[in-house]
């Protein structure tokens, strides 16, 4: 709950106690919203994107289809078995819905000729469904709600189309509109700092705040990314897919390597013999 009158606040934390249920099933699976939780997407958006256009011109398309969905399964199943918040596999998921994701998205306009914006209004028509369905069912989209199977499984249902539809977002301002990659970026990084003072303002509850980012943040990383990579006569600084997803996959290990310290300090483990969790404020 918001405190002395204040909003509650997206990028805000606090632990609160289980449920004995959820405290049994132990299902509360997902990072504190903070700063680092969006450098963490941020940099898994952008590495997914440089990564899967390196893989498809290294490999053959099918071939790299076929791994990036096998990887993507292997963390999914991991991430739904273990039965505790573990920060490698958790982002490790993150990271393959965003690679596989780039692919199947590349797939869907290159192979069967689908225009962006079609895809950006089938996207978006996808997350209202499962948004719909998430909310009729549990009445809450609260990410630090996730405190069951069904609700994790809606969570991630979430998550891919998010990711699907923030792809098509992207591509659908960098070709259709013809504004690139350097250019979009800057435009995803405005509208978010709009939604942030629409948050502080109260114009904009947390839950809704949170989700609308959350779809931005995957067109903002890709897009920085590709002008990173690209050549310069399309536009980016050249420096290569190979070399950007290393330097990300770098950035990323030492975010994870922070919340998997900051989750072995004494007062985390005490909070966590007591049956509190991370929570969305």
């Amino acid at each position: 709950m918001a405190r002395s009158g204040r909003p509650e606040s997206p990028v805000v934390t606090a632990s609160l106690p289980l449920s004995g249920s959820a405290q049994h099933r132990g299902l509360v699976k997902v990072p504190e919203v903070t700063v680092w939780f969006w450098v963490a997407k941020v940099m898994t958006t952008g590495m997914g994107e440089t990564t899967s256009d390196f893989l498809v011109h290294a490999l053959d398309p099918v071939l790299a289809l076929a791994c990036g969905g096998v990887g993507l399964s292997v963390f999914l199943v991991a991430q739904l078995a273990v039965r505790r918040f573990v920060p490698w596999i958790y982002w490790g998921a993150v990271l393959m819905v965003s690679v596989f994701g780039t692919m199947a998205a590349d797939a869907v306009h290159v192979v069967l000729g689908i225009p962006y914006l079609v895809s950006v209004a089938s996207f978006l028509a996808a997350l209202t469904g499962v948004f719909w369905l998430w909310y009729k069912t549990d009445g809450t989209l609260s990410i630090h709600s996730v405190d069951t199977r069904r609700r994790e499984g809606f969570y991630w249902a979430a998550v891919l189309t998010t990711f699907a539809l923030g792809t098509a977002v992207g591509d659908f301002t960098a070709y259709t509109l013809g504004m690139g990659y350097l250019l979009s970026g800057i435009l995803f990084g405005a509208v978010i700092g709009v939604a942030a003072l629409a948050y502080r303002r109260r114009w904009m509850a947390a839950v809704p705040a949170f989700w609308f980012v959350y779809i931005l943040t995957r067109p903002l990383g890709a897009s920085f990314a590709d002008w990173t990579a690209v050549p310069g006569e399309r536009g980016g600084l050249g420096w290569g897919t190979g070399t950007v997803s290393l330097a990300l996959a770098g950035g990323i290990v030492v975010v994870v390597a922070y919340f998997f310290r900051r989750d072995k300090r004494p007062d985390a483990l005490t909070e966590a013999s007591e049956g509190s969790v991370p929570a969305q404020r």
